[in-house]
């Protein structure tokens, strides 16, 4: 009994080392900005969800609100995030050496209309002992981050007992639910991995490398990848954000990221 109790302690550890990700994620990407106000992304001109360009702001300059930056855990060095000038275009630049922290936007949209998530980005080179699935490897140079709401009850107890214990030392409740779009180099596009901590992150393989060096060009339904990732339709998105990160491997990781938009049409 004893021994059986210890595993599942271990199992729930685990877990809890996923959720303090999720729950740093939520605090950032939902809470509502320094000035106060409701938190949700506004419409865009073409009547699509309305997230903050980068290409706006100047490069060396402030990155502009409402994104910000997610802490992990006060024992991981944070990813250095930044707006350059590349080819006369600002973007972010995203450096990671043995380092995690995301930088998120809240978003508090349904996408029933508004599915097509677009977006482009530049990884400098792969993580050469990265593995998405495997949990001591589990770093990327390039992730997008899209967390939702649900309903709580239909998760299993073990899932909902994390997230109790999150939300009593927080205040607030985990992400029902995370999908990522991710650069791996061991595993081939369009491969759907979970998280080795949890099964509320499920990972989606969309650049493994062919063009290292250069922007690559992302449009995707996210509807349509979050039913064949989580098996049930997406309720409202609560947040995106960007993460590169090499804590696990101890590697170092370059990305640039350009503008996003969701829009009713591909």
């Amino acid at each position: 009994m004893a021994r059986s109790l210890y595993r599942r302690a271990a199992r729930l550890d685990e877990r809890a080392g996923a959720a303090r990700l999720f729950l740093c994620l939520v605090l950032a990407l939902g809470a509502a900005p320094a000035l106060g106000g409701e938190c949700c992304a506004g419409t865009g001109k073409d009547g699509g969800v309305a997230i903050t360009p980068f290409s706006a702001a100047g490069a060396g300059g402030a990155i502009p609100a409402p994104w910000a930056g997610v802490k992990i855990n006060d024992r991981k060095t944070p990813t250095r995030y930044s707006l350059v000038d590349d080819g006369g275009t600002v973007v972010l630049y995203a450096q990671a050496d043995s380092a995690a922290s995301a930088l998120g936007h809240p978003v508090n949209a349904a996408l029933t209309d508004t599915p097509w998530l677009h977006w482009r980005w530049k990884v400098a080179a792969p993580i050469a002992s990265a593995d998405p699935s495997a949990a001591q490897k589990e770093d990327s140079p390039a992730r997008v981050v899209l967390e939702f709401d649900g309903d709580r009850s239909k998760l299993p107890l073990s899932d909902r007992a994390v997230n109790q214990l999150s939300e009593n030392l927080s205040g607030k409740p985990l992400p029902y639910a995370t999908l990522m779009y991710i650069f791996s180099q061991k595993l081939p596009v369009g491969t759907v991995v979970a998280n080795p901590h949890t099964r509320r992150i499920q990972m989606i393989v969309v650049d493994s490398g062919a063009a290292v060096g250069t922007w690559q060009t992302f449009v995707r339904n996210v509807v349509e990848d979050y039913k064949r990732a989580f098996k049930e339709e997406p309720q409202k998105l609560l947040s995106l954000g960007v993460l590169t990160d090499t804590d696990n491997t101890g590697e170092r990781a370059q990305a640039w990221y350009g503008d996003f938009s969701l829009t009713s049409q591909r």
